[in-house]
């Protein structure tokens, strides 16, 4: 080792070059053969390694293996031979240098607890995919688990790193840490909830800019213009703009309308309210007039046939109507409005189409339109909806039924 420190500043300096010329072009050339000895060792070992890993990968019966390819451990793990080999050949080329021996030397154990990290970081997404592929863990919140044991090594390896750097012992640079921490905390409190905040964000895909977010509790409802470390700026759609701290996106509950946008509908979702009072059984004549609505004319001919049938069959008396079975003007118009819906060119017939009745209330019988437009933008989802509910609106009197409304001073004087 002696020998190899001065092999070529011995020659430089017996050719005439002097003292410090010959130092500094000895350390060059050991420095650039070591580059190349740790290139070739590290592409080799690489090379081997992804090889040895893929050739396994595809014979074992087990996909751990994969996802360890996949989430490159191989890679990672081979940079640890050529990070040993310059640790321990680093001081022969700065021989003649020991303060700069000394910085490369904290830098490559730097470079050491990165390296770690990184191949902790593989290992655990690859134990975090495979996991994922059990049934039995497919609902298990897995991601977090992963997340919150990389927060504390990345804070273990940044102190260590600190620790290095500094020369301080790493047991006495936690204690002196932690006696800072309280005061550190205080002070920087809603920089630091931002910056864990932001982290969770990121990793969680929460928000993206140009999102559409509703936030009642800060009376933001518009597109995300701005995501920093303090807070998220929201321009709402009557052009205002409201600021919200970016750790409230975690710690209060809000709307990111990104999967209806991404979806293939705009859900429509409202009900009228029938009034009680109009809701009654339909006479022959009334089912013969309603026969006229092209909608369900057929449905009536159909229904009507099997409701007598059935009530023939059973020898029911329908001298009352309320006897066996019967058609109502409610049921006739939540089919004819099904069937408004399915035909609606603006409505997504590959989406849930429903007409469905809720419970009663003391406004009457709400009787919800359940459907998605297949327009997601707003002026043109607003036109659908209003579409849609002029004609049911205009609709409900030809099957004797009545909207409910609160009386008004004009209902009073016709009374």
């Amino acid at each position: 080792m002696e020998d190899l420190k001065h092999l070529l500043y011995d020659y430089l300096v017996s050719v005439g070059f002097t003292e410090t010329t010959s130092k500094y072009l000895n350390m060059l050339a050991l420095g650039l053969a070591l580059c190349i000895l740790v290139y070739i060792i590290d592409f080799i070992i690489r090379k081997l390694l992804i090889q040895v890993f893929s050739q396994f990968a595809s014979k074992s019966k087990t996909n751990f293996d994969d996802l360890l390819v996949a989430n490159k451990v191989p890679r990672n793990v081979a940079h640890v031979i050529p990070l040993l080999v310059m640790l321990q050949f680093m001081p022969i080329v700065l021989t003649d240098f020991s303060y700069y021996e000394m910085l490369v030397e904290k830098g490559l154990q730097v470079f050491a607890i990165v390296l770690t990290l990184w191949i902790v970081r593989s290992v655990l997404n690859s134990i975090k995919d495979y996991m994922k592929t059990l049934p039995s863990l497919k609902d298990k919140p897995i991601d977090s688990y992963i997340q919150v044991f990389m927060i504390f090594a990345w804070v273990i390896g940044i102190l260590s790193a600190i620790a290095i750097l500094t020369g301080i012992a790493f047991i006495h640079f936690i204690t002196t840490l932690g006696a800072a921490s309280a005061v550190v905390i205080l002070i920087f409190k809603d920089t630091i909830l931002g910056f864990v905040a932001s982290i969770q964000v990121s990793i969680n895909d929460m928000v993206h800019i140009g999102d559409w977010i509703t936030f009642e509790k800060y009376g933001a409802d518009g597109d995300v213009i701005e995501i920093n470390l303090a807070t998220v700026k929201v321009q709402n759609f009557d052009k205002t703009i409201t600021t919200i701290p970016t750790y409230a996106l975690i710690s209060d509950s809000f709307k990111n309308w990104r999967g209806m946008v991404k979806s293939d509908g705009r859900r429509i979702k409202r009900a009228l309210n029938i009034k009680l009072s109009s809701v009654k059984y339909l006479s022959k004549d009334e089912i013969d007039r309603l026969k006229k609505i092209q909608l369900i004319d057929s449905y009536l001919d159909t229904r009507q046939n099997d409701i007598d049938s059935y009530n023939s069959s059973n020898g029911i008396n329908k001298e009352l109507a309320l006897n066996g079975r019967n058609l109502t003007n409610i049921g006739v118009f939540r089919k004819y409005a099904q069937t408004y819906l399915e035909r609606h060119s603006a409505i997504n017939k590959d989406m849930m189409i429903m007409v469905r009745q809720l419970e009663p209330t003391s406004q009457g019988i709400p009787l919800e339109i359940y459907a998605f437009s297949s327009d997601k933008r707003w002026e043109n989802y607003e036109y659908i909806m209003a579409d849609i509910f002029d004609h049911l609106i205009a609709a409900v009197p030809y099957f004797d039924l009545e909207v409910f409304e609160l009386p008004t001073g004009s209902s009073f004087v016709k009374a």
